[in-house]
């Protein structure tokens, strides 16, 4: 067993790995650590133990190369696949890893991924019919893929006690603190946020995230329609034209239109009027009420809560955020 107080993070080096989100993870716990001991007043705080492992020789398992806390014995609690600078690692490439981490699991530790990682976790096979999350473009691959996953890009975290999942590329910084708010409590985590001037865990990201529709469906009547849909900016959303432009009865296209993009036709003309609201409230100044009309919302107070529900965000709130 580890030594009392001191809590195992392993960060999984594998081929491809953002070394620079290793590096700055493994500085946020240290940093964590002394926070922790400077709030102590004299008590022993908790202490964050972190290891690398590098997991790049085939049939080889993974071994620590890297140990904040030498000589202390015991497992990880938890295992973190950070995300990877290029393509998602193949199918072939991450099959040991994957059975080694699945093996990890099923010993009681907790598997943490961030972006592009999501695809190693992926490969476990743990992550059928949980809620995941991973960086927005790679939405579609992910969806093909893993398609049992019940994919979220619009959550930047999500946490499902034995698994944890982040989104962008940066969110390693947000899994991080959860982290430390876990092991070290939140006192700990909100002081060590402020040192680095980063959020607290809590935002979203599809606050930063725009609509990246399926288009690889392979539905060629479908593939016309969204087309015509981008062009227009969603404004034009009657099913009888829609419909006939796909050359199909109106319960079949709603039907492929559904099956296709994950959508339905409203759902998707109102992510194209948003994308274009979140534009001009960015780069224009023009008013909300006059936003809502450009997009093609006769009733500003309609748009604002589709606007929110979407976003996240009121469109006053994400001007006031993200204004360019």
């Amino acid at each position: 067993m580890a030594k009392a107080g001191v809590i195992e993070i392993g960060l999984v080096l594998y081929p491809g790995a953002q070394m620079s989100a290793v590096l700055g993870m493994t500085d946020l716990f240290e940093l964590a650590n002394r926070t922790a001991a400077r709030k102590s007043r004299g008590a022993a705080p908790n202490q964050l133990r972190v290891s690398h492992w590098r997991a790049d020789q085939p049939g080889v398992a993974p071994a620590r190369v890297f140990d904040s806390h030498p000589g202390v014995s015991g497992v990880a609690e938890v295992y973190v696949v950070p995300p990877a600078l290029g393509d998602p690692i193949s199918r072939e490439t991450v099959s040991p890893l994957a059975s080694w981490l699945r093996e990890r699991h099923g010993a009681g530790s907790v598997l943490a991924s961030v972006c592009a990682g999501a695809f190693v976790l992926g490969e476990t096979g743990l992550l059928a019919g949980r809620a995941v999350t991973t960086n927005w473009v790679y939405d579609e691959a992910f969806r093909s893929r893993f398609p049992e996953a019940r994919l979220d890009t619009d959550r930047l975290l999500i946490d499902d006690g034995d698994i944890i999942t982040a989104g962008s590329l940066m969110a390693w910084t947000d899994l991080g603190l959860r982290l430390v708010d876990r092991f070290l409590g939140p006192t700990v985590m909100i002081e060590t946020a402020r040192i680095l001037a980063l959020d607290p865990p809590g935002r979203e990201q599809r606050y930063y995230s725009a609509f990246a529709p399926r288009l690889s469906h392979g539905d060629a009547a479908i593939l016309k329609v969204q087309h015509w849909l981008q062009a227009g900016e969603g404004k034009e959303l009657n099913l009888a034209v829609l419909a006939s432009l796909a050359g199909l009865e109106e319960r079949t296209f709603l039907r492929r239109f559904q099956k296709a993009t994950g959508l339905t036709t409203t759902e998707y003309g109102q992510r194209l009027r948003v994308g274009k609201a979140r534009e001009l409230l960015q780069f224009t100044t023009q008013t909300v009420d006059k936003v809502a009309w450009e997009v093609g919302y006769g009733d500003p107070g309609a748009f604002r809560k589709v606007f929110a529900r979407i976003v996240g965000l009121t469109p006053s709130d994400y001007r006031a955020r993200f204004r360019a």
